[in-house]
């Protein structure tokens, strides 16, 4: 996955794609200082840099929206426009349904029946809808099934 985001870099490079070429350097730095973080093994697997990914996208959807709130439309854009370069590299976010039928699945799997249970499912959903749902969306489907 690295080498795939260096080989990005370079293509952003030679086709003069400066949003795309800011949104993987910033990939770059974010995957650089987490190698060289405190107590970090100094490599890191696909599986975290989806991670790093998703952290950057949702990081600078929240800026959009203070942007918007700030009426300034033109920051918000180009942050809007880094979110899509990114998104190219995430696996297809599930829709609703289907989150919800995964959480139904999950419900069943640990034996929920009221909203007690809901950091039991949280847990287990979490874990499996990792790099398809954010956690909102997860709560939401986890509080619509077991209410």
């Amino acid at each position: 996955m690295e080498q795939k985001i260096q080989a990005e870099i370079k293509a952003a490079m030679l086709a003069k794609n400066s949003v795309r070429l800011a949104a993987l350097r910033g990939v770059k730095a974010a995957i650089l200082l987490a190698k060289t973080a405190e107590g970090a093994s100094g490599e890191l697997s696909d599986g975290d840099i989806l991670k790093i990914i998703q952290k950057l996208v949702k990081q600078r959807k929240e800026s959009a929206a203070i942007y918007t709130e700030q009426n300034r439309p033109d920051l918000a854009e180009a942050e809007l426009a880094e979110v899509q370069e990114l998104e190219g590299f995430l696996p297809k976010a599930l829709t609703e349904e289907e989150i919800e039928a995964k959480v139904r699945e999950v419900i069943a799997q640990v034996g929920a029946s009221s909203m007690a249970d809901m950091g039991k499912v949280m847990g287990v959903a979490t874990k499996q809808l990792a790099g398809q749902a954010d956690g909102r969306a997860i709560s939401a489907a986890v509080k619509k099934c077991l209410s």
